[in-house]
Formats: structure tokens, sequence, C-alpha cells
């Protein structure tokens, strides 16, 4: 088979499951991984036979996508914020509404002029965001917790990858004896779970069947159980004035709002992602 036929192949595998223009998308992305070529390469040299392991590859490629595998688990990377991440079953992989959030904090440090803050990433899977604004603020203060070894494993190779130096630590953000040893922060950042039980029937079946229910999902009688534990921790962790910053799932803005507000947050803030629903919000502490 070759480059332009293994090419041709992949549409044709995935285009009933995700449209001709997707398929051509994700067949760009596998055969990249696959042969190691750019674009521009791969039309020039098209006519070049695989070797048998690539086909290997190629084979393998497809059964995983055809289970609806995504396809950043089938390279192994996936893109945040200018950076190649190494991604797997223990991490979720980076969306592009979390670079707003990034955008976000980075935008209101440079604003204050606090360029040496201290700050916080709770839930830190692949690392995406203290990787990110490490790499935006350099003379940044950066740890980042996870309960997940898996994931702690992954996002500290990724920091590695990016030459950047990262504090991480295995903790549970629910058990208060796990995070008392922590220093003060000026920001404390946390993409938590946030998806309820009952929405899963809803998702997409490859993020349901390969990416860490862990990182994803919530009680349905209990949705709020991560902000409620964070912003409880926060109110001893960070410093009077500083900063607290969530994603949110968009159902829940008015109540994450109301929540933050009882535990006595001021200048609480909802922003809306690029597809215009309530994905972000901030809050300081008194």
């Amino acid at each position: 088979m070759t480059i332009q036929t293994a090419f041709t192949h992949i549409i044709g595998a995935l285009e009933p499951l995700q449209g001709q223009r997707e398929a051509a998308n994700i067949a760009h992305i596998l055969m990249e991984y696959i042969t190691g070529l750019s674009k521009m390469d791969r039309i020039v040299y098209k006519d070049q036979i695989l070797t048998p392991e690539q086909q290997t590859s190629l084979d393998t490629a497809v059964k995983a996508m055809l289970a609806h595998q995504p396809v950043q688990y089938v390279t192994g990377v996936s893109w945040f914020y200018g950076m190649e991440l190494k991604v797997n079953a223990n991490v979720l992989i980076p969306r592009p509404e979390t670079e707003e959030l990034v955008e976000w904090i980075v935008q209101d440090i440079r604003t204050a002029k606090h360029l040496d803050a201290t700050i916080l990433d709770i839930g830190t899977g692949s690392g995406a965001i203290p990787l990110a604004i490490k790499r935006e603020l350099p003379h940044a203060t950066v740890y980042a917790l996870d309960v997940s070894e898996g994931a702690l494993q992954t996002a500290k190779e990724n920091a590695v990858k990016q030459h950047l130096d990262i504090h991480f630590e295995q903790v549970d953000i629910l058990q208060q004896q796990a995070w008392i040893h922590l220093p003060m922060f000026d920001i404390i950042v946390s993409n938590p779970p946030y998806i309820c039980q009952r929405e899963s029937a809803d998702m997409q079946e490859q993020v349901v069947a390969y990416e860490p229910s862990l990182a994803l999902f919530v009680p349905d009688e209990d949705a709020l159980l991560f902000y409620r534990e964070i912003a409880v921790m926060a109110k001893e962790k960070l410093r009077i004035g500083g900063a607290l910053y969530f994603e949110i799932n968009e159902a829940f803005g008015k109540e994450t709002t109301a929540l933050l507000e009882t535990l006595g947050y001021i200048g609480v803030e909802i922003k809306k992602d690029l597809f215009g629903k309530d994905r972000m919000v901030k809050c300081l502490r008194t």
C-alpha cells in the first residue's frame, strides 16, 4: 500500500462514522503519525510504499478509530496552547475552552503586573493548565495536584518535554489532611470533574468509553462537590485578595455563583466560552 492509497483507505473507512471532512482531517493526522512525514512531504512521496511496521500501525489505528477511540489517544498526543502534550487513558484530552481559561488568568496576572505569582492547579491531568501558564509566565511559581498517579506521571513527562518547572504532588483534594501542608497561593485554578452521571447518556461514545471517568463525573445528587471542597480549601490556602478560577458545567453557572458567594467570595464573574456557553468563573477571597 502506498502513502496515497493508505490516506484514501483511512478516509473510506472512517467516512461513514465521521463524515468526509472530519475523516480527511483524521487521515492527515494518522498519516503523519504513521509515516512521520508532513502533508507536503506525503504529496511528494505519495507513491512510496509503506513499510511492514507502518502497515501494522495503519491497521491498528483504523481499528481503534472504528471502535470510537479518540484520535489523540491513538497517536498519543494532543495540542494545547501551542504545545504538543502526551495524552493517554489516564488523562482527559485538553479542550479549546480550557485555553480560554488559561488566557483569562494570564491576562489578569499581566494586568496586575504580578508576574511572580504563586499559582496552584487542582486536578491537573496532562498538566495542560499549569504548563501553559508557566510557559506564558516564566517567573511564576506553579504547583499542580492530582489524585491519579498515572495522570501525574503523564504531566511530569509533559513538563520535561516542554522544559518547564512545575511542582507536582499527588493529593486527594477531598481530604483536608492531604493538602494542609501546601503553601499559600495568589491564584488557585481548577477544571474539576463536573459532569453529572445522568449526562453520560447524551455524551459522545468516544468520551464515555475512553476518557477517565474519575476526571469527568460527579454524583447526580452533588454536582458541585469539587467546587465546594476546593472553595473551602481556598479559604485556607488563598491569600487575601487572591483569585480563584474554575472551569464549570454550563448548566450550573447560577448555582456555582451562589455557592461561591455563600462561602464569602466577592467579585464573582462568569465568562462564556467560544461557543457562547457559561464555562468559566472567577472570584476573589476577602
